[in-house]
């Protein structure tokens, strides 16, 4: 991935609004993979011919394999605002999962843990109450499919924002995500992709405090078995903003 193939959803004074591809990181680690953080800030750099350094702030993240849609800041006013935000669960995300097991479309629950961080392994475990940080996400199943050995689609409402929350929370619940090497089976479907995607963002602009909604929905490899799906929902979208 490079500057030219970006695909910017908003742009403004204050903040920018992107698609992060899976395989590509949040910013800059280990790994010497392309990261969205130095992408964007060489695309703002040669939009604007801005000399030196350019100012970009990390907000949130994404996992290396899992796509969709990030903001950033542009300012550091900006930058304290959203993470404040974040910070009083007053910034909306939602994703797309796919996990392994049939489970009747319809269905509606949420589920809560309680996680701890493994820092050797970067891996999310489930603890004790007393001694794990309270993990909470509502999910509805949109549809599922005998492929794989049964899989079933999920609308995804993040209430918490713990690491590897979905991916964990899941695996847990007996419906690891789909393509997850860490927390379901040691398969090759699709390793360097999970079934996740992040499609709804919503907050409050920091400056101008207007209400900020964005939806994509996912067409990638992973997703390509649900592409009726997504279509239906863009339609309901469109009619929705008549």
């Amino acid at each position: 991935m490079d500057v030219n193939s970006l695909k910017i959803i908003y742009e403004d004074n204050h903040l920018i609004v992107s698609i992060k591809p899976a395989g590509v990181l949040s910013q800059a680690g280990e790994k010497k993979i392309p990261d969205m953080l130095t992408l964007i800030k060489s695309y703002l750099k040669d939009k604007y011919l801005k000399p030196g350094n350019v100012y970009l702030g990390l907000v949130h993240r994404l996992d290396l394999n899992v796509g969709g849609l990030m903001v950033f800041a542009k300012t550091s006013k900006s930058a304290s605002r959203l993470s404040e935000a974040i910070r009083d669960h007053v910034f909306e995300k939602q994703y797309m999962a796919i996990v392994q097991g049939v489970i009747p479309v319809g269905q509606k629950d949420t589920l809560t843990d309680y996680l701890n961080k493994n820092e050797e392994l970067r891996k999310s475990e489930i603890s004790e109450e007393s001694s794990g940080k309270k993990a909470i996400l509502e999910y509805e199943i949109l549809a599922n499919s005998n492929l794989y050995g049964g899989i079933s689609l999920a609308k995804v409402r993040l209430l918490t924002g713990r690491f590897h929350q979905i991916r964990s929370q899941f695996s847990n619940f007996g419906h690891p995500l789909l393509g997850d090497q860490k927390y379901g089976k040691k398969t090759s479907i699709l390793s360097n992709e999970l079934g996740l995607w992040a499609y709804y963002l919503e907050f409050l602009h920091p400056t101008s405090k207007e209400t900020m909604t964005f939806t994509e929905y996912p067409n990638t490899n992973i997703f390509s078995m649900f592409s009726t799906i997504f279509e239906t929902f863009k339609k309901k979208d469109c009619e929705e903003y008549k």
